[in-house]
C-alpha cells in the first residue's frame, strides 16, 4: 500500500501546478475582469517570494526530519484553505491584493508538500537504489498526472450540471475537499524514517552531477510551462474547436500516463539520457505538428496530444529520479536540493506566464472574442514555434549530460 499512497498524495499536490496555470488566466480573466498581461506579471512576482521561501523550506525540512508527517498536514490545508478562497473570488476593488495573498498561500502550501514527496524518493522507495526510486517516481508521477487530468476537467464537468461562473466556484470547494482526503489516507507514508544525508553545499551539487540536472529541469520546463498556459487559447481561439479543451486535456494527460511504465523500462534498460533523447523528439514533433494545423482539425490536434503527452510523461519520470539518484550517490541531504528544484520548475512557469501573456495581449488577442489574424499568429508562434526552439535547447543539454555510471 506504499506507492499507492504516494500516487495519492502527488494527487492532491498536481491540481497547484499545471492545472492553476491552465485555469488561473481564463477564470481571472473572464470572472474578475483582469487582462491577462496582469496575469501574467502577479504569477512572475509571486516567484520572488519563492526565490526565498522554497530553499528555506527545504532546510527546515531537513533541519527537522521527524516533522514529515506534520509538514505534510500543513501542506494539505493550506491546500484545502486556499483552492475554495481562490475560485470563490468575485470581482472588485481590491480584488488583485486578494488574489496575489491567496496564491501565496497555495504556492507555499504546494511548495511545501512537492518538496517534501520529492526529496523523501529514497525514503519511500522500497530501497534507495536508483531502480527502486525510477519506480517510485513511476507511481509518483502517475498519481500526478492523474491528478492533473483531474483539476483540468473538472470545471467543465461542474458546468455540464449546471454550475455557474463557468463551475470555478464549485471547483475551488472540490479541490479543498480532495485535499483533506487524500492526505487522512495517505498520511501514513510519513511515518518512515528519513535517510540522513550530509549537508547540501554548491560544490558538492556541481561533483554529484546534480547541478547540470537543475539548468536542464529549468529549461526543459518551459516548453510545456507556455503550452500548458497557452492551451485553451489554442484549442478555443486558434483552432476553433469550442468544448474540445477538455477532452484533448484528458487524451493529453492520458497519454503521459499510460506511457509511465514504458519510459520506466526503457530506463532500467538502455539508460536514463537515452530514454530522454528517445521521447524529446515526439514533442518537437507536436510542437512542429501543432504549428501547422489549420482550424477545426481535431483530429491533427488530438495526434499532437498523445505524441506531446508520451514525451511529457518521459521528463516526469526520469528528469526528477535522476536529480535523486545523483544526490543519493553523492550523500547529500535532499530536502535542501529540492526546494530548488522545485523554485526552478515554479519559475519555469511564472516565465512562461509573464512572456507569452503580456506579448498576446499586446498583439491585440482577446479569450473567447473574434482576434485579428495578428493575434492568431502570435498565439500559434508562441505556442508551438517558441515551444520547440526551447526544446531543442533542453535536448542538446541531454546530449552534453555524462554517460551513466559518471558523476560529473
Amino acid at each position: 500500500m506504499l506507492y499507492p499512497r504516494v500516487s495519492l498524495y502527488a494527487l492532491m499536490l498536481a491540481a497547484a501546478g499545471i492545472p492553476l496555470y491552465i485555469h488561473l488566466p481564463r477564470f481571472a480573466s473572464l470572472n474578475l475582469g483582469i487582462g491577462l498581461g496582469a496575469v501574467g506579471t502577479i504569477l512572475l512576482v509571486i516567484r520572488l517570494v519563492d526565490l526565498v521561501q522554497d530553499p528555506l523550506i527545504g532546510w527546515a525540512i531537513d533541519r527537522w526530519p521527524n516533522a514529515q508527517s506534520a509538514f505534510a498536514v500543513t501542506a494539505a490545508i493550506g491546500l484545502a484553505i486556499g483552492f475554495p478562497l481562490l475560485f470563490g473570488l468575485n470581482a472588485g476593488p481590491n480584488v488583485v491584493a486578494q488574489i496575489i495573498a491567496i496564491l501565496v498561500l497555495l504556492f507555499s502550501s504546494y511548495s511545501l508538500g512537492m518538496i517534501l514527496l520529492y526529496a523523501r524518493s529514497a525514503t519511500l522507495a522500497a530501497t534507495p537504489t536508483p531502480r527502486a526510486m525510477m519506480t517510485l517516481a513511476a507511481f509518483r508521477e502517475g498519481g500526478m498526472l492523474t491528478g492533473v487530468v483531474v483539476a483540468s476537467i473538472v470545471p467543465t464537468i461542474f458546468v455540464a450540471m449546471g454550475a455557474s461562473a463557468q463551475g470555478y466556484p464549485a471547483f475551488g470547494l472540490f479541490l479543498g475537499a480532495l485535499a483533506l482526503v487524500c492526505v487522512a489516507i495517505s498520511f501514513p507514508i510519513w511515518r518512515r524514517q528519513p535517510i540522513p544525508g550530509q549537508p547540501l553545499s554548491l560544490g558538492g551539487l556541481s561533483q554529484s552531477g546534480a547541478l547540470r540536472l537543475l539548468v536542464l529541469a529549468l529549461v526543459n520546463s518551459l516548453p510545456v510551462a507556455i503550452t500548458s498556459t497557452l492551451f485553451l487559447f489554442f484549442v478555443e481561439d486558434r483552432l476553433q474547436l469550442p468544448g474540445k479543451a477538455g477532452p484533448l486535456l484528458i487524451l493529453f494527460f492520458l497519454s503521459a500516463g499510460l506511457s509511465l511504465p514504458l519510459w520506466t523500462r526503457t530506463s532500467h534498460h538502455v539508460g536514463p539520457k537515452l530514454t530522454l533523447l528517445i521521447a524529446m523528439p515526439l514533442a518537437i514533433l507536436g510542437f512542429v505538428g501543432a504549428a501547422f494545423l489549420a482550424p477545426g482539425n481535431l483530429v491533427g490536434f488530438a495526434l499532437v496530444c498523445i505524441a506531446s503527452g508520451a514525451a511529457l510523461g518521459a521528463d516526469m519520470v526520469i528528469l526528477p529520479a535522476m536529480f535523486s539518484v545523483a544526490l543519493n550517490r553523492a550523500g547529500l541531504e535532499p530536502s535542501l536540493a529540492f526546494g530548488i528544484w522545485s523554485f526552478a520548475g515554479k519559475l519555469g512557469l511564472a516565465l512562461a506566464a509573464f512572456l507569452v501573456l503580456p506579448l498576446l495581449e499586446r498583439n491585440g488577442f482577446a479569450p473567447g472574442a473574434p482576434n485579428s489574424a495578428q493575434a492568431l499568429t502570435t498565439l500559434n508562434i508562441s505556442y508551438a514555434v517558441i515551444p520547440c526552439i526551447l526544446k531543442l535547447g533542453a535536448m542538446a543539454l541531454v546530449l552534453a549530460l555524462p554517460s551513466e555510471g559518471q558523476t560529473t
